[in-house]
Formats: structure tokens, C-alpha cells, sequence
């Protein structure tokens, strides 16, 4: 049974950290056009088209850590909530610092072999401080693939911030999916967590889709906000109704995820490193199919509301229904690749 108490201190989580998302982002815009963090649409990969302020992850961050400072003060965590608590906010601190380094020395900014250390730096930092899959085991292989679904969330999600309004959105549904299934459990830590960075991703949104104070979140916030949600994933037990429950983040992260392994997948295929840019993304692909930009961010969030649904009936369903519903998905995502496999974005 859900705690009416701690219910709304989730939901002044999430206002509290909307409010001051909202607020702070104009206010770091003018920093940015002040000491020219601008993102110039100067290398052939980048999609937008007019030289745009960044470092909007800034406000992103702030959001967040004053949010859980906020409940600090508010209320009184449990130890275990504190100490998982405290871990995020170093490990994504340090994520952020890279995040921030990277943006303001664009377009050279951060090797990427730099970047995977800092990744694994920050994701050793919570793996130590007990946040981990807890359902495989030996250790070692869990602690392994810890570290390695950190580091691929973080980056799914920096890999999908090629459109105004697609990561932000990304971010906020996949928060607010990991917060309708931790409610029952009463993980106070992924709730708390989940809250704060669904109200920050919601209250950078509007700016993002501004036309006149358009402002980007840069590598700080989207390397950001994987990171947290990779963290968040791990925090819960998703199902007492049977095992395959585990799986749900699977389903609520599954559209960042598709485009990262879509994106790696095609270009492998063409003999080119995945970890370089390219435009082979899912929602340029559907752009040159004929629809608008917003089109495609309401019809990705759209796509990401139903997987999350889909995620918390997968803790919900006994095990031969989760089976069947994870299996039915498979479906529909082998002719989506089939589909968008086949359009044309560029030569080269």
C-alpha cells in the first residue's frame, strides 16, 4: 500500500524540480550568449541549422541536486535512501563535469575514449556504493554488467539528443515509468530520484522547443540524465509476481536503447566506427519520410508512454504472460527496422 505521506512529497518533487528547471534555463541562455557556448551547425552531422546557445544541462543538473537537497531538508531519509542518494549525486556530478567540459570546448571537446572513462568512473562510484543488478550472479559477472548498462544507458540517451524535445521527452516518461512501478515497493531512493529528474527534464522542455530562446542541453545534460536513469533502473525489484519483471527497463528505456544499437548496427554495416556521429538515426529517418520534427518527438513519446505501460504490465502479468508480451514486441520492431533500414538519409 502506497504511503499517501510520501506520495506527496513525490509529487512536490517533481513541481519543485520543474519550477526550478524552468526558471534556471532562461537564466543560463544569457550566460551562454555571454561567454559564446554556442552550438554551431558547423560539422555535416549536425541537424539544426542556426548557431544555438548550450550548457542548458546546467540548469538540468541544478534542478535535480537541489531537489534532493530540498527533501533532505524536508524530510528525514532513511539510511539506506541517503547513502544511494548521496552516490548519484557524485557519480553524476562527475558524469555532469565531463558533460560541461565537452560542451564548452566544442567542436574539438572530449575524446571519446575520455568520455567511456569518466562513464566507468562514475558508474564504478555507485556500483560501490550498492547500487547494482542484483539478479544475476556470480558477483563478478553482475558487477560487469553493471557497469557496462550504465555506461550504455548514459550514452542512449546523449545518442538520442539529435532533435529538439526528443531526449528531454525521452527522459521524463522513462522517469515517471520507473516511479509508476517503484511506487507499490516503496523504494524511496529510485522514487525521490525519478521524481526530481522527471520534473527537471519536463521544465527544460519548453525552452528547447522555443523558437527565439531556444536553448540545447548540451553533453552535460544528456549524458546526465542517462546516467540517472540508468541508475534509477537498478534500484528497484520490479516484480514479486515473477521473475521476468527484472526486464521492464528494457521496455521503458527501449527507445533510446533501439536508436543506439540501430545507429551502431548500420553503421558497423557500412565499415564505419560506431562511435562516431552519423545521421542514420531513427527520427532523421522518419523526417525524410515526410513527417515534421514535432511529429516525430509526440510520435517517440507516444511510443515510449506505451512501452512503459507495457513495462509495468510486465511486473504485473504472471511469467507466461510477460512472456508472451515481451515476445509480441519483437513483432512490430523487426518491421519498424525493416522499414526504416530501407530510407535513404545521405550518400556516403
Amino acid at each position: 500500500m502506497i504511503n499517501v505521506e510520501n506520495w506527496i512529497l513525490y509529487a512536490i518533487a517533481i513541481i519543485f524540480s520543474f519550477t526550478l528547471s524552468f526558471s534556471l534555463t532562461p537564466l543560463i541562455r544569457k550566460i551562454a550568449l555571454i561567454f559564446g557556448w554556442i552550438d554551431s551547425p558547423s560539422s555535416p552531422i549536425k541537424t539544426h541549422k542556426i548557431a544555438t546557445p548550450v550548457l542548458g544541462g546546467i540548469a538540468l543538473y541544478l534542478a535535480y541536486a537541489l531537489t534532493l537537497i530540498f527533501l533532505r531538508l524536508w524530510t528525514r531519509f532513511p539510511t539506506g535512501t541517503l547513502h544511494s542518494l548521496r552516490a548519484l549525486l557524485i557519480g553524476g556530478s562527475l558524469i555532469f563535469a565531463g558533460g560541461i567540459f565537452d560542451d564548452i570546448n566544442k567542436p574539438k571537446g572530449l575524446n571519446y575514449r575520455v568520455k567511456f572513462f569518466i562513464e566507468f568512473a562514475a558508474a564504478a562510484i555507485v556500483l560501490l556504493n550498492g547500487i547494482r543488478i542484483r539478479f544475476i550472479s556470480p558477483n563478478y559477472v553482475a558487477a560487469f554488467l553493471t557497469l557496462l548498462w550504465i555506461v550504455g544507458i548514459t550514452n542512449a540517451l546523449n545518442i538520442i539528443d539529435i532533435m529538439d524535445g526528443l531526449c528531454a521527452s525521452q527522459a521524463a516518461i522513462a522517469a515517471l515509468g520507473f516511479l509508476l512501478i517503484s511506487l507499490p515497493s516503496e523504494e524511496l531512493y529510485v522514487n525521490f530520484a525519478s521524481a526530481a529528474l522527471a520534473g527537471a527534464a519536463l521544465g527544460f522542455l519548453p525552452w528547447n522547443f522555443s523558437k527565439k530562446r531556444k536553448i540545447f542541453m548540451g553533453d552535460s545534460g544528456s549524458l546526465l540524465l542517462g546516467f540517472l536513469l540508468a541508475c534509477v533502473s537498478l534500484g528497484t525489484r520490479y516484480s514479486d509476481i515473477n521473475p521476468a519483471g527484472v526486464y521492464a527497463p528494457l521496455l521503458i528505456l527501449l527507445v533510446p536503447m533501439y536508436d543506439t544499437l540501430f545507429v551502431m548496427i548500420l553503421r558497423l554495416m557500412k565499415g564505419k566506427s560506431p562511435f562516431m556521429g552519423s545521421k542514420d538515426h531513427f527520427a532523421l529517418r522518419l523526417e525524410k519520410m515526410g513527417y515534421s520534427r514535432p511529429q516525430i518527438v509526440l510520435i517517440a513519446a507516444a511510443i515510449a508512454g506505451f512501452l512503459g505501460f507495457c513495462g509495468f504490465l510486465a511486473t504485473q502479468f504472471h511469467l507466461l504472460g510477460a512472456i508472451i508480451l515481451y515476445g509480441l514486441l519483437i513483432i512490430p520492431l523487426f518491421i519498424l527496422s525493416r522499414a526504416l533500414a530501407r530510407v535513404v538519409i545521405y550518400d556516403d
